[in-house]
């Protein structure tokens, strides 16, 4: 019984983080295939029942929902491209003066816009990744400083920190936080990205805990 149990920790430790991955992998394939299924299934169906003979295999299930990601991750990478043009700028300058027309899509969309560029470049004059006191003081939460701000009529600085979940880093707490009680890293993004997502397993030998120097 003493071996079979260490057998079965064993064989549960190995599949748990394949597992993972094909909870995560199905989630975006399930995504990207629901985009572009819409226009893909009727295309692929009117391709099948025109030539039966040599295209009925286009009308089954499974080739419809690799047609749509495939088309989907195509249009994903058009759009990168023509993003990078000046057409593409052009275009986009278009879609967000006609965005900024609908009050509730124009709050979300330049919320969501300036959270994504604010994480995309580096930080001017403050610490980008820190770390927080949360939910207590004796613990810590990696989070990272949208914006520097100041307490009314005391002037004291207080950073807007957004905390993201684990594993999925989409969800996450606003916090305010003083300054001076943030604990500074000097973390990329990328690197408490994946800090996060992984659950503490991509992580460096060290980190810091206690806020030993001045406010970054």
């Amino acid at each position: 019984m003493r071996r079979l149990r260490a057998y079965f920790l064993t064989g549960l430790l190995t599949l748990l983080p394949i597992w993972l991955v094909w909870i995560v992998f199905k989630f975006v394939l399930v995504l990207l295939s629901d985009m572009s299924r819409p226009l893909v299934a009727p295309l692929s169906g009117r391709l099948a029942a025109a030539h039966p003979e040599w295209l009925g295999w286009m009308d089954d299930p499974w080739a419809q929902a690799t047609f749509a990601v495939v088309a989907t991750v195509f249009v994903i990478v058009a759009v990168g491209a023509l993003a990078r043009r000046v057409i593409g700028q052009r275009i986009l300058a278009w879609f967000e003066a006609l965005i900024a027309r609908i009050p509730l899509m124009k709050t979300v969309y330049g919320s969501a816009r300036k959270l994504l560029d604010l994480l995309q470049t580096k930080p001017d004059g403050t610490q980008r990744v820190v770390l927080i006191d949360f939910p207590h003081r004796e613990m810590k939460c990696v989070g990272f400083v949208t914006r520097v701000m100041r307490e009314q009529g005391t002037g004291r600085e207080l950073a807007a920190v957004y905390v993201p979940t684990t594993p999925n880093p989409t969800s996450g707490y606003l916090e305010v936080v003083p300054v001076d009680r943030l604990t500074p890293t000097d973390w990329s993004v990328d690197e408490a990205m994946a800090f996060i997502i992984s659950g503490g397993a991509v992580s460096p030998e060290t980190i810091p805990f206690e806020r030993t120097g001045p406010a970054a």
